[in-house]
């Protein structure tokens, strides 16, 4: 194996340990019959910020994983730009968080499930990427897209039956 391909190798696993603290997330809200979106903001190898989808139990359209996560990163760094950060997406966000990804200068996002019905990272929308904007973030897709799918698909089809 080439030193290109064990780097790229290392990488992929860091991105699977930290979509799978976010899918951890993602099942938080799941048990709170929230529709099960995660997010973690990694700095230098730790998570300093986390959040998961709470809009029902907090009443409150503002309450998704990533804007949590972002402002809990935000806390930590001290400062509204998350230059040096990552942040892990158990689903290609809305045009709100999109945009928050854009304000807070992360510069690059891993996504596991695209969102067809909202996407703003290139499903409907790319404002990640948006070359018109003063920031842009390189994106990731696909980490354990296939776990992040299935919870969502369940969630919905337990939803359906209730």
């Amino acid at each position: 194996m080439s030193l290109q391909d064990q780097e790229e190798k290392n990488r992929n696993e860091n991105h699977e340990e930290y979509m799978r603290k976010a899918l951890q997330l993602a099942r938080e809200a799941y048990t709170l019959e929230e529709v099960p979106i995660g997010a973690v903001v990694v700095y230098e190898g730790k998570i300093i910020g986390q959040g998961f989808n709470q809009r029902n139990s907090q009443k409150n359209p503002l309450a998704h994983a990533e804007i949590q996560a972002i402002h809990e990163a935000s806390q930590y760094m001290g400062d509204w730009r998350l230059e040096d950060c990552q942040m892990y997406i158990t689903l290609e966000p809305c045009p709100m968080c999109a945009g928050a990804i854009i304000q807070a200068r992360i510069p690059q996002v891993i996504l596991g499930a695209a969102n067809p019905k909202a996407g703003c990272g290139g499903s409907i929308l790319n404002l990640l990427q948006e070359p018109r904007f003063n920031h842009q973030a390189q994106v990731t897709w696909g980490i354990l897209q296939e776990e992040a799918s299935a919870l969502l698909k369940d969630f919905f089809k337990r939803l359906r039956k209730g």
